[in-house]
């Protein structure tokens, strides 16, 4: 399988996935920090991938978005963006309005 094999497969099969430095649980930069908070805020189950573990990986996932930073954030197959982004749709309510439109569980919000 080849890295873009393993990024669409990962991408595809998990509702929520932040290609991340470090953990879910144990963030290695302040950016994958604050996806990580703002998702653990929401409720949300979202598999974390570390970049870290895998050069293959980190570069991989640049290629396949034609994004150059980390973190970077999908949700139902779909490319979000990065801290940047999360955190602003986060502050506008949007965020929760996606996750929930795309049928992904929001703690504290009405699922569909």
């Amino acid at each position: 399988m080849s890295i873009q094999d393993f990024i669409d497969s990962q991408v595809k099969s998990n509702d929520v996935v932040v290609f991340m430095k470090g953990t879910p649980q144990f963030p290695m930069c302040g950016f994958s920090g604050q996806v990580a908070q703002i998702l653990n805020h929401l409720g949300v189950d979202y598999k974390g991938i570390n970049v870290l573990d895998s050069d293959e990986i980190r570069q991989g996932i640049k290629d396949y978005t034609n994004w150059p930073t980390i973190p970077q954030i999908f949700v139902k197959g779909e490319f979000i963006g990065g801290c940047d982004i999360v955190r602003e749709m986060f502050q506008a309510g949007e965020l929760q309005t996606l996750l929930e439109e795309k049928g992904v569980p929001v703690m504290g919000r009405a699922t569909a």
